[in-house]
C-alpha cells in the first residue's frame, strides 16, 4: 500500500500556473487525474517509474508538464497557461510495478490514490 498526499492545488486566473506535488510515491509509476463535476474521471499525464516516459492528454500538451524526483519520492505536474476548462480534483495515483518504462493511463490500473487537490481557474 502506498499512501499519497497532493499539495499545490488552489485558485488562480486563467493564463496562470500551478504546480501540484504528489509526495511518497518513489518506486511507481504514476498519473496525475482530474474530474470535474459531472464529468467523468481523466488522465491528464502519466510518467514511468525510471522518468524517461511521459503520457499527456490532448488537450495539456504543451502547457502540462510531468516530472520526478525519485530521490525525494516526488511526482510533479506543473501546470501553466491554466484555463477554466482545468478546473478539477486532481488526483494522483500510483502503481508499483517492476515495469522500468511503462506508463498508465486508464485508472482501472491505480491502486494508490491521494485524496485529491482542487484547482480552480478563473477567467
Amino acid at each position: 500500500q502506498v499512501q499519497l498526499v497532493e499539495s499545490g492545488g488552489g485558485l488562480v486566473q486563467a493564463g496562470g500556473s500551478l504546480r501540484l506535488s504528489c509526495a511518497a510515491a518513489g518506486g511507481c509509476a504514476v498519473g496525475w487525474f482530474r474530474q470535474a463535476p459531472g464529468k467523468e474521471r481523466e488522465c491528464v499525464a502519466a510518467i514511468s517509474w525510471s522518468g524517461s516516459i511521459t503520457y499527456y492528454t490532448d488537450s495539456v500538451k504543451g502547457r502540462f508538464t510531468i516530472s520526478r524526483d525519485n530521490a525525494k519520492n516526488t511526482v510533479y505536474l506543473q501546470m501553466n497557461s491554466l484555463k477554466p476548462e482545468d478546473t478539477a480534483v486532481y488526483y494522483c495515483a500510483a502503481r508499483v510495478t517492476s515495469r522500468w518504462s511503462t506508463v498508465y493511463t486508464e485508472s482501472r490500473e491505480y491502486a494508490n490514490w491521494g485524496p485529491g487537490t482542487q484547482v480552480t481557474v478563473s477567467s
